[in-house]
């Protein structure tokens, strides 16, 4: 149920004609342009969590419920008002006398008293500004069932990570001999490492930069063993290569060539070295080097046209491994040696010299890629456009260290890090990203300066290469945010000089990047990339934010609201490698972190569950389970709602996950558990709760003991009543995992049979994802008891078989045997049965929960029918192949045979003792196909039986042992002119109803039952897949229906708009509805079938007609085209009692009552292809046998969200939509059935129901049910059965009946007498209609006429439905009869025809009457 929330203000008097802003015609809209709403709350208060399951925003819609809300003084005819109908809810406005004349309409006023409702400022408050939407919620999508996820989740963690542990750095310079290939500039490049080789010492020149370049990579990496080979021999380069593969093992080794001294690389890819003697220049060929170094490897190639090396290198792989190939295939026993996977860098491409440019380091490539902060400083000097006095080697020295990120240098290696991640993740695929810049340090320090490399060496005509290769990033826009960061830091280097030289006071002003990086983020979010799943280019960026502790807690809220968008972004910030850093961050104690760490936490593991382990290491579950604590103290608003998200972080760390099971049994988290079930507030952290609980005790008999010694499941089942269907569901699931301690005792079996009994009331829940986890619940327990149930099911098929043999006497006492059916002889005097006949199972959990199985096996909805069955099917299996196999086979043989045969007996005696879950409400003189009006899906042992095979035959009233309810004696029989009987009890008109005639709706995801498949139990229960969908849902974002310009949202703009306008056009009716012909005939449709019901849509041009059976068809009566035809799918012999459009302000759902006692709601009504079933349950279910029924009469009051059903039943029950739980059950007050009931739509309070008897009771459900009756009318000398009363919801208000014998009565609630009275006919009335706003009622006779009178009794006109020329019959009686809510339109429709006729108010001149 969704609460749609306006907030436009209400007309402040009246005393003006107009209207304001956020008003029609002077009265408030129920509609605002943009905003958030809120979920109603089934917990009894007006909201739910901002976050709860089902939260949808919207735009508030005006509402059915907004019709008519209060009287208009009407204008002068030159002043035509603008009116709705809601304004009947308005205040009345007042006019100067002078104003008027005689043309003026009279005054509309309100009955009941209503009047005085209509001026409270409160109920028109609440009116305007609050609308439900009912059964739209998450759970009616799918009925628990969790959807796939969209995308596969990948494998971020990168299982195959290597670690780069050797280097070895080869540096052949030769200092002082120039190579005979190299050009050298005069001057020229000379810095190696940064240092010159040419201040002496000569001698100790290369070794200096052999320790520099070591202590340039320790910087990048300095856990790896690096060893430096300064003009290395060919001799010795063979030697340190086989030795570093060698200690390496099967780790990834670095090998760094400085080529500078030696020749360039060859065409074939040849490098250089020396001899020993350093006369002779040797080359060594790249196959030689791959065997001696194998793979893994990285190399790093500083020398001019080192492309040669990278274009001939893979053609030397590919050699060796067809030798290693070959090789193998001579010798099995040979192991391969691994040339892949490597990895280069080279400073240029082929054809390309290093730059000699004096003021560039000569190893420009290596400065790049070990020194970038230094080489970027340098650069960015050199490139300045603008006269400066700072020299490059000033820059370089920029005070600080790089690991301080507080300091200048450090912060700008912070930012670097940052940006060059962010190069990387935008122009990167995904896999190459993870591989280069998160498996290895070495690897991901190399490549991101290798960006900078690309960056500077392009400028001096140098393309870096890679292999493999990445993509070009030199002109970035993010270069240029590094260098605003580079200019901002050396802006404030001569203070920095002046700081450092002689003390001067300077605070060194820290860059703006990360904080306008942020805002960058945030301005992401809310724009439509993030919608369009775009991922974000500052996604690195938040994490290297997540380092600082002063941006720390900005950036992990904007990543909390990343993480909100769903999976894809959790996968997104996975892959990126935020995990690392929240898990770090659970080892903090920071307050203000908590609440986004577990928000962040509950995304992750909803979406991967592999992370609980991580938290089972290092205590990382303690975080959540102190949080948890109902004690701890949250500093935000919606601390429960943070505690619900603990619960369910830890109930996902102990899923399917034994360690994580003990190590929560070993604190006291089942403790909080078991506290928070008791918080009242927030349903989200009941259920999760008890979720938490179901998985902590799964599989887990410490826990179970624990649970026993703490009361948890009598705690547990203080909540099989709770308000709302996940909590409730969420209970059964605890109480299924509970069951199974492997040590059988007494005491365990006697826990579990009060668990048994403590939950079977839930099978008959109106939420079916409920009664489904009951199925589940009882599949565990069947398994675990099979035995018993096996004793249970053949008991059973023995009182079917007394049952079909010695059929009851209807002597008032059946109900006194209780859970089960004996025969006369094995009862005693007073009914109940004999304990000489009392089987084992006799009044056992269970035969209880044995007979909740086989109702529930013909449950309406095919979810739950669907497990039912397979249930039942399950044991009749066993029992067939248990030793009393041949005998039940036996036995259901002759209850087949019996079945097949009382198909063709008169219904008479089977409506006496009728399946008092079926109630069917067919007339008595319609044969009944099975003696049991449940009907059975397909079985796999018993596909002959006949219907519900009664074995499916409930022998409680309820279903349930505990509520049972006296049936009632037919009594005497019916007087001749059956004046208590419906009209239509007798009807031989046309030919019998058909069923099953179109395709039946299913639920969201509903998959068939394989029939080739054996049944097995236990069943699997989603609900726990299926409640963790909701923390992969964006719950801080408004729906896409909230978003201006979003298609949703101008799609119910414009229903708004359309709304308001029919509202508007259809007001002025009211001056001239009651005075003229109602004979204009606007339209014929043929329906197909005998139209039996019909309903009008408020607003969309729908008509619902059902036929006597089981059919509806839903027509565009402008078009006269028919828009759907679908079965309802209720029994044969029962029909379909009426139907109601609900949320028809916005996306309106069909609601369908049948007869026996079904309610169903179906969404997309008027599509063939796309119509589901949002829900539906069995709303009556004490059907009291009867000779004279009304079946189930219901009403829907949306204002709310409530459905009253009744019928043949002692009380009049009351459902609320939005916790689908009776809430209420009224007595009848009555001997006769409950024919006909209305509601007072505006507030819901005061509802009225017409009985078999002629009486008419109203009722006020805010009153304790035993005192709600607070009127009665009964005329003992007219007691007709009535055939309607209705409440105009607009208008006067008025309230009428209508009786079989013509008579229809005004009423006011306040009044002991009727007002008025009119005898509409002499024959038989067959139907009555009452217009919801104007003056007008229709009564449909037996004699083919449609009579339309106002309220004053005068008739407007006689009407006639069409008959076909070959159907024509002129004595048949008017079968169905419905005005349209707002229009001046009248269906009607006669027996034995097909056609409905739809007519209109004419607008000529008015009639004149007396």
């Amino acid at each position: 149920m969704t609460l749609r929330a306006g907030t436009n203000g209400l007309v402040s008097n009246g005393h003006n004609h107009g209207s304001t802003p956020g008003s029609v015609n002077g009265e408030p809209s129920r509609f605002k342009s943009q905003g958030l709403s809120r979920n109603h709350s089934p917990d009894g208060h007006d909201h739910r969590p901002s976050t709860a399951p089902g939260r949808k925003n919207g735009l508030s819609s005006s509402a059915e419920m907004g019709d008519d809300m209060a009287r208009q003084r009407p204008q002068r005819p030159n002043k035509p008002m603008l009116l709705r109908s809601k304004s009947d809810y308005a205040r009345p406005q007042e006019q100067d006398d002078s104003e008027q004349d005689d043309d003026e309409i009279p005054e509309w006023g309100a009955r009941h008293g209503f009047e005085d409702h209509y001026q409270s400022e409160h109920i028109i408050t609440q009116l305007a500004t609050n609308w439900c939407m009912y059964f739209t919620d998450k759970r009616h999508d799918t009925t628990g069932k969790p959807k796939a996820l969209q995308s596969e989740l990948h494998d971020w963690r990168q299982r195959d990570r290597l670690k780069t542990v050797s280097a070895a750095l080869a540096v052949c310079l030769n200092i002082g001999v120039e190579p005979p290939d190299q050009l050298k500039t005069n001057p020229g490049a000379t810095l190696e490492a940064w240092t010159d080789p040419t201040i002496p010492p000569a001698q100790k020149a290369l070794e200096n930069i052999g320790k520099a370049l070591q202590s340039q990579y320790e910087t990048l990496a300095i856990r790896a063993r690096y060893k430096q080979y300064l003009d290395p021999s060919v001799e010795e380069t063979k030697k340190f290569c086989v030795s570093l593969r060698r200690n390496a093992k099967d780790e990834r080794v670095l090998f760094h060539y400085n080529g500078h001294g030696v020749p360039k690389p060859t065409a074939s890819g040849e490098i250089w070295v020396f001899n020993k003697t350093y006369t002779q220049y040797i080359p060594v060929s790249l196959y030689d080097l791959q065997h001696w170094l194998q793979a893994p490897t990285i190399y790093v190639w500083d020398c001019s046209e080192a492309g040669n090396i990278l274009n001939n290198y893979h053609r030397f792989v590919e050699k060796h491994e067809e030798e290693e190939k070959e090789t193998a295939q001579r010798d099995p026993h040979y192991e391969k040696t691994a040339f892949r996977p490597y990895i280069h860098l080279a400073a240029c491409a082929a054809k390309e010299n290093l730059p000699t440019n004096p003021l560039l380091p000569a190893d420009l490539f290596t400065a790049c890629l070990t020194t970038p902060i230094e080489m970027a400083l340098w650069f960015f000097v050199l490139q300045n456009p603008l006269k400066t006095t700072l020299t490059p080697e000033r820059a370089k020295k920029l005070p600080g260290r790089l690991q301080e990120r507080r300091t200048p240098l450090g912060e700008l290696n912070w930012i670097f890090t940052a940006i060059t991640d962010s190069l990387a993740w935008t122009t990167l695929p995904r896999d190459l990203f993870r591989k280069f810049f998160r498996q290895d340090l070495m690897v991901a320090a190399l490549f991101r300066n290798f960006l900078l490399a690309q960056r500077v060496m392009m400028v001096y005509r140098c393309h870096p290469q890679s292999y493999p290769q990445l993509p070009d990033t030199h002109q970035h826009p993010l270069w240029e945010t590094w260098d605003l960061a580079v200019d901002m830091a050396l802006a404030q280097l001569p203070m920095l000089e002046k700081k450092e030289a002689d003390g001067t006071e300077y605070e060194y002003q820290n860059s703006t990047f990360f904080t306008e990086q942020l805002t960058a983020f945030e301005v992401y979010l809310t724009r439509g990339d993030a919608v369009a799943q775009k991922p974000p280019d500052q996604l690195p960026v938040v994490l290297q934010v997540l380092l600082s502790q002063q941006h720390r807690v900005r950036a992990l809220i904007l990543l909390g609201r990343f993480l909100d968008l769903g999976p894809w972004s959790v996968q997104l910030a996975l892959s990126i490698g935020i995990f690392p850093y929240v898990l770090k961050l659970l080892q903090s104690a920071a307050t203000e972190l908590k609440p986004v760490m577990v928000f962040i936490w509950a995304r992750l593991i909803a979406v991967d569950i592999s992370c609980q382990q991580d938290l089972a290491k290092d205590n990382g579950y303690g975080y959540f389970a102190q949080i948890l604590k109902p004690t701890e103290a949250l500093p935000v608003v919606d601390s429960d709602e943070h505690k619900a998200m603990c619960a369910f972080i830890l109930a996902m760390l102990c899923k399917d996950y034994q360690n994580g099971q003990m190590i929560c049994n070993q604190t006291d988290i089942m403790t909080y558990c078991l506290t928070h079930i008791q918080n009242q507030e927030n349903h989200l952290l009941r259920q999760w709760a008890c979720l938490c609980i179901s998985q902590l005790w799964q599989d887990l008999p410490e826990a179970k003991w624990r649970g026993i010694r703490e009361n948890a499941y009598v705690t547990l089942a203080c909540l099989t009543k709770d308000p709302c269907c996940e909590v409730r569901a969420a209970v059964i699931h605890a109480m299924t995992t509970f069951l199974g301690i492997p040590d059988l005792t007494e005491e365990v079996a006697k826990i579990e049979e009060s668990i048994a009994w403590t939950i079977l009331d839930m099978g008959t829940d109106g939420s079916p994802m409920v009664r489904k986890e009951f199925l589940v619940f009882l599949s565990h327990f069947i398994v675990r008891y099979e035995s018993k149930f096996l004793v249970t099911a053949y008991e059973q098929l023995l009182e079917e078989k007394d049952y079909l043999l010695f059929p009851p006497q209807d002597d008032g006492h059946d109900y006194k045997m209780g859970l089960h059916y004996a025969r006369a002889e094995n009862r005693n005097k007073d009914g109940t049965i004999k304990p000489t006949a009392h089987g084992l199972s006799h009044n056992s959990v269970y035969m209880a929960c044995w007979k909740h199985a086989l109702i529930l096996s013909v449950d309406p909805h095919p979810d739950v029918q669907r497990s039912a069955t397979i249930i039942v099917d399950y044991m009749h299996k066993a029992l067939i192949n248990s030793p009393l196999g041949e005998q039940a086979q036996s036995l259901m043989r002759e209850i087949q045979r019996r079945a097949n045969r009382a198909t063709f007996k008169s219904a008479a005696t089977a409506h006496q003792r009728r399946s008092l879950m079926s109630g069917n409400g067919a007339p008595v003189a319609a044969p009944l196909p099975s003696p049991g009006l449940l009907r059975r899906t397909a079985s796999l042992l018993f596909q002959s039986f006949v219907g519900n095979e009664d074995k499916s035959r409930p022998n409680t009233p309820s279903g349930s042992v505990t509520s049972i309810a006296p049936p009632r004696s037919p009594g005497a029989p019916l007087p001749p002119d059956q004046a208590f009987a419906p009209p239509e009890q007798n009807d031989t008109f046309g030919t019998p109803a058909a069923y099953h005639a179109a395709r039946e709706p299913v639920s969201g995801q509903f998959e068939e039952r394989d029939l080739t498949e054996s049944p097995t139990l236990p069943l699997i229960s989603k609900f726990l897949d299926w409640s963790t969908e909701y923390f992969r849902e964006p719950q801080m974002k408004n729906s896409e229906a909230d978003e201006p310009g979003s298609t949703d949202y101008n799609e119910r703009l414009w229903r708004r708009q359309r709304n308001e306008t029919i509202l508007r056009e259809t007001q002025p009716l009211k001056q001239f509805a009651g005075s003229h012909r109602w004979n204009n005939q606007l339209a014929m449709v043929n329906n197909g079938a005998q139209p039996a019901k019909m309903t009008f849509h408020q607003y969309e041009d729908h008509l619902a007609v059902s036929d006597d059976g089981n059919t509806v068809m839903v027509w565009d009566w402008k078009r006269q085209g028919r828009l759907s035809k679908f079965s309802n799918g209720n029994p044969e012999g029962s029909r379909i009692s009426d139907m109601k459009f609900i949320n028809e302000d916005d996306q309106a759902m069909l609601l369908t009552g049948s007869s026996d006692g079904v309610i169903r709601i179906y969404r997309n009504y008027d599509s063939d292809g796309e119509i589901e079933l949002a829900t539906s349950w069995r709303a009556l279910t004490h059907m009291v046998p009867s000779n004279v029924n009304s079946g189930m009469v219901f009403d829907w009051q949306q204002v709310k969200g409530r459905v009253l059903v009744a019928g043949d039943v002692r009380v009049i029950r009351v459902w609320y939509a939005a916790s689908e739980t009776c809430v209420m059950d009224i007595p009848a007050r009555s001997g006769s059935c409950v024919t006909s009931l209305t509601s007072d739509q505006m507030t819901g309070d005061i509802f009225v129901a017409g009985f078999g008897d002629g009486a008419v009771r109203v009722f006020d459900t805010r009153m304790r049910p035993q005192e709600s009756m607070v009127r009665k009318w009964k005329d003992e000398s007219d007691r007709q059965w009535i055939k309607a009363v209705h409440m105009q919801r607009g208008g006067q208000r008025e309230l009428m009946s209508a009786s079989r014998n013509g008579k229809v009565k005004i009423w006011d609630i306040r009044m002991d007498k009727a007002l008025r009275s009119f005898q509409t006919m002499r024959d038989t009335l067959r139907t009555a209609s009452t217009h919801e706003h104007l003056p007008v009622f229709a009564v449909g006779t037996s004699t083919h006429s449609v009579k339309v009178f106002n309220l004053d009794g005068a008739e407007l006109s006689r009407l006639e439905p069409y008959s076909s020329f070959l159907q024509q019959n002129r004595s048949s009686p008017i079968s169905a009869t419905a005005f349209h809510p707002h229009r001046p339109i009248l269906g009607c429709a006669a027996r034995g025809d097909h056609h409905i006729n739809l007519f209109t108010c004419e607008k000529g001149e008015p009639l004149s009457l007396p």
